[in-house]
């Protein structure tokens, strides 16, 4: 199965701040996830904007986990927009929806 290396970048939306998934979330994904992390580790609430996500896999999850993990020692908030149905299943059966807001695309951002 060919992959889609994940793409992040970071948008300003209306005073709240959004990274943009597109690609694929595997053991690729660390250091494009950790670059806009990076840009965003002062701001006060990041949505995760998985609308352009295919694909997460187990270390994937993993790579999430550690960018929440990091976003709570931070004081931070951290949201997910845009995960497909299945995903939305995953995030509920490991939990991270228990330690991040989910939201629907038509609601409030962060």
């Amino acid at each position: 199965m060919a992959t889609a290396e994940l793409q992040a970048r970071v948008r300003d939306e209306d005073g709240s701040v959004a990274i943009v998934l597109t690609g694929d979330i595997d053991g690729r994904a660390e250091a494009a996830l950790e670059r806009a992390y990076g840009e965003v580790a002062a701001s006060g609430a990041v949505l995760l904007d998985f609308s352009g996500v295919s694909y997460i896999n187990s270390t994937g999850i993993a790579l999430i986990v550690g960018l929440l993990a990091r976003a709570r020692k931070n004081g931070q908030t951290l949201s997910a927009r845009g995960l497909s149905q299945h995903y939305r299943q995953i995030f509920e059966i490991t939990r991270l929806s228990d330690f991040m807001t989910i939201v629907d695309d038509e609601e409030d951002k962060a």
